[in-house]
């Protein structure tokens, strides 16, 4: 099927052309100590009167190449985007970046992605592409060009395909499908966001007329007008769905009250009926902080652009449906442990339904006059964190004032219950009013009471006609989130909320239920299964192991082991006393009455200075030394030199050879048959998908880089699929991306049963992907246990500020009941809670205190207690 549309831009005319009025001298390279080296041209051209600031990418060649624009996000400029345009340039594409109107270097007035304005001008810059000599062309005039970008340039991306035939595909991210929607949902003005829309432009009059004169009508309303939703919907890409026809990548974040889920569920479901392919990403992050995982989805969208700009047939675009799932946090600078899980097809937001018993009575409640004091869940554009990182650690951040919500609850779950999609509820509402503003959210609420609102994600909802009384179909945000066994579920309909507008006037609201709670299940457990997200797993070093044996200690033992351990069958690990001297010396000792043990499950972290003990600890372990004195215990084996429980074990040794003139497949294969295993086995094909080397699987390994060794290293060490992997500095020789995706790995890995213990210099590192510490130091335990634990940081948040903060402000902050103390820092507050204190109620009081507060974490980091513990000795 042919995917690009027969009709014209309709607003392309004879008289229609784009004006260069300055370049920035002649090409200039673009900082990079890779080749090709990447040259940039700055350009402000006249469209129309208005003049746009461009920059144009490319590389050293005669041959054509696609094009690609690259749009940034609202309140940005062409900059934001520099970087990802100079990596598709090094790709072989042509790069076009722009400030767009009212933005960066650019004049004119903000649209809204005005099809006659911001739209058009996407059309003109396509006009100047085709007239490069370095683009490829489908055509006279027709460039093969594909438009990607992220919020207000994801947007741009979309209505550019919908608007011009020549858009080949796209890859809008974090965006919306319809603004109206976005910013009125269900009717209910978006205050909060809306505001902030304004001032990151600068301001009303940097908006048409129009639109500044419509957010004014609102604001001061409280209430959107149809004229208010037309507009938007006008300027929205739902205004062009049946004409959005090429293959699309849609980018969605799950930590997003600006744009959540469902907007991209619905651009999915139209631009899939028109026939073109489309692939659908959740990401751990969004307009309201969490990780945007950039370096993964930039990587996914120059496959996406390979394959359907470059025809590259054998271009890896990825799962048709990806959700990445935190498994965790670190305590330090609040970046999260991620992992995905795909899907073959996109579920949509409903699916496998799941239906639970909600119980609770008809309930009053009110909307106090003036909506005030509002209920608490996000707090738009904290960007940093906030609110999704507290809630991501299982803090319950959100308040609910008494009096001003009704909550109907379920039994304990009794299985663990993953929740992907929009649950759906119908409940029965009564206003002494004629109309009812309500918002909906579902808490997971703890064993021990304790509740955490998913993303800090809310639904608002206008109910017309409730003085009668109406029944209403509750669909809550969409949201991935794991409900653990004998936690229960809460559905509560609050009368206020701090980001949007509720009625002024006080009423009085009943709630009662009508239906079950309907929860989606489509990525459940029993589902589906999650494959590793990375290129790792890892090898038993059987035969490897006892070779190493027999060259470092040059003879055969013959010492039978000692007997098994029933009770500690399931013990990855068990080390008791465990000691070893320095050659020729009786009283030094390189570990000494060293004792933990290691659970199934763990990524355990084994830290030290320098001559800590750590590298004689593994190489016991390993069975490659003899200890002095204790023992270890493997699945309750003792290990000894070619113990067989050592098949069970499997470790990464740095700097594995391969044979340069043979192919990476063959290396591997080379290998597992050396082993003298069943090639059923090696589980071959996973290492080689998990590795995503791709193509150069079956280059010679002397034409691989670095990086791509040490990725085909981890391929050959995951063969075989080991009980306990032990790591020593995996990451050395990774760029920042590959190490990512090993930590990723590794907490994967443990989380199918599995466990994990590395070893590295890097803290940050360590702290982002185990769960479990062991630090030691002069040979002995310093201490073990949990992360958390160690570091020690419950009772601590640095609260990041927009402003610095006034030492009155903080001695009113540390005046707040539940607060210790309050100190002015770099960059915000370091708040100390007392016994009584709670993260939701000092969120609570800052706002009312209007502290401007720009993010909010756990304080102290790994690299701070260890120094702690360490002392000199770091």
């Amino acid at each position: 099927m042919d995917l690009r549309r027969l009709r014209r831009p309709r607003w392309i005319a004879a008289a229609a052309s784009v004006v260069v009025l300055a370049a920035a001298g002649t090409w200039t390279a673009a900082a990079s100590d890779d080749p090709p080296p990447v040259h940039r041209a700055d350009q402000i051209m006249s469209i129309d009167g208005v003049r746009i600031d461009t920059s144009y990418f490319t590389t050293n060649g005669t041959e054509r190449r696609p094009a690609v624009l690259l749009g940034h996000g609202f309140g940005g400029s062409k900059n934001d985007v520099r970087q990802q345009a100079q990596d598709l340039a090094r790709d072989g594409y042509a790069v076009l970046t722009w400030s767009a109107r009212g933005f960066g270097r650019s004049t004119g007035k903000v649209g809204l992605n005005d099809p006659d304005a911001e739209v058009k001008d996407v059309s003109r810059l396509i006009d100047w592409l085709a007239r490069q000599p370095q683009v490829r062309l489908d055509k006279p005039g027709d460039p093969r060009v594909g438009v990607a970008g992220a919020s207000y340039g994801g947007a741009i991306s979309l209505l550019a395909a919908g608007h011009d035939d020549r858009v080949d595909a796209i890859a809008p991210s974090i965006t919306y499908w319809n603004l109206s929607d976005a910013l009125f949902p269900n009717g209910v003005f978006k205050k909060l966001w809306a505001g902030i829309f304004v001032n990151s432009a600068g301001g009303c009059d940097k908006f048409e007329p129009q639109i500044c004169a419509m957010y004014e009508r609102v604001a001061q309303s409280g209430t959107p007008d149809a004229q208010a939703e037309r507009m938007l919907e006008e300027r929205s890409p739902s205004a062009v769905a049946q004409d959005i026809k090429v293959p699309t990548l849609l980018v969605q974040g799950q930590t997003d009250s600006l744009f959540p889920l469902n907007q991209a569920d619905q651009a999915a479901k139209a631009i899939r009926a028109n026939g073109a392919p489309v692939d659908v990403d959740w990401i751990a992050g969004g307009h309201d902080g969490g990780d945007l995982e950039t370096s993964r989805v930039q990587s996914r969208v120059a496959g996406w652009f390979d394959r359907y700009l470059k025809d590259d047939k054998s271009a890896d675009t990825g799962p048709a449906f990806r959700v990445t799932r935190t498994l965790g946090t670190d305590t330090g600078d609040g970046e999260t442990r991620l992992t995905g899980v795909t899907a073959d097809t996109y579920p949509g937001l409903e699916g496998d339904d799941h239906m639970i018993a909600l119980t609770g009575r008809e309930q009053d409640f009110s909307n106090p006059a003036g909506a005030s004091p509002p209920a608490v869940s996000a707090l738009p554009g904290l960007g940093g964190g906030g609110l999704s990182q507290l809630s991501s650690l299982g803090v319950g951040v959100s308040l609910d004032f008494p009096g001003q919500y009704a909550a109907f609850e379920s039994a304990p779950v009794r299985d663990d219950l993953r929740i992907t999609g929009s649950p759906t509820v119908t409940v029965h509402v009564k206003s002494t009013t004629d109309d009812a503003v309500l918002f909906a959210k579902l808490y997971d609420v703890g064993a021990n009471g304790g509740q955490t609102l998913p993303s800090q994600l809310v639904e608002p909802l206008r109910v017309e006609g409730a003085k009668a009384g109406k029944d209403v179909t509750v669909t809550l945000p969409a949201i991935d989130h794991d409900i653990e066994d004998g936690h229960r579920l809460r559905l509560v309909l609050a009368s206020t909320d701090l980001g949007y507008a509720s009625p002024a006037a006080p009423a009085t609201y009943s709630v009662s239920l009508k239906s079950d709670l309907q929860v989606p299940t489509a990525l459940s457990e029993k589902n589906t299964q999650a494959p590793l997200p990375a290129w790792v797993w890892w090898l038993p070093l059987a035969g490897a192991v006892l070779a190493l044996i027999l060259v470092a200690t040059g003879r055969r033992r013959t010492t039978a082991p000692a007997a098994p351990e029933p009770e500690l069958a399931e013990v990855p690990l068990q080390i008791t006393d465990l000691s070893k001297r320095y050659a020729r010396s009786a009283d030094r000792y390189a570990v000494r009455d060293l004792s933990f043990r290691v659970d199934k499950g763990q990524v355990l972290g084994l830290l030290g200075p320098n001559g800590a003990g750590k590298t004689t600890t593994l190489r016991m372990l390993m069975g490659l030394i003899k200890p002095d004195g204790g023992e270890v215990r493997v699945f309750g084996h003792a290990i000894a030199p070619g113990a067989p429980v050592l098949s069970r074990v499997g470790a990464f040794v740095e700097g594995a050879g391969f044979l340069p003139h043979l192919s990476g497949r063959e290396n591997l294969e080379l290998y597992w048959r050396a082993t003298g295993r069943p090639p059923e086995d090696a589980h071959l094909e996973e290492a080689l998908e998990i590795a995503g080397l791709g193509d150069a699987l079956s280059r010679a390994v002397r034409t691989y880089s670095q990086g791509m060794r040490q990725r085909l290293a981890i391929a050959q060490a995951m063969l075989g699929l080991p009980d306990l992997l032990i790591l020593d500095e995996p990451t050395n020789g990774l760029d920042p991306p590959q190490i990512r995706e090993m930590r990723e790995v590794m907490i994967r890995y443990a989380a199918a049963g599995r466990t994990v213990i590395v070893s590295s210099h890097l803290l940050s590192e360590v702290e982002q992907s185990c769960t479990h510490l062991v630090v030691m130091d002069h040979g002995k335990l310093v201490q073990a246990g949990p992360v958390a634990e160690i570091v020690g940081s419950g009772d601590t948040l640095l609260v990041g500020t927009a402003v610095p903060v006034e030492q009155p402000v903080a001695e009113k902050v540390a005046a707040l009941p539940g607060v210790a103390s309050a100190v002015t820092t770099d960059g915000g507050l370091l708040v100390r809670l007392d016994a009584d204190g709670s993260a939701a109620q000092l969120v609570a009081d800052l706002v009312r205190l209007e502290v401007p507060v720009a993010a909010v974490g756990p304080h102290r980091r790994l690299e701070d207690a260890f120094l702690t513990l360490i002392g000199d000795s770091a």
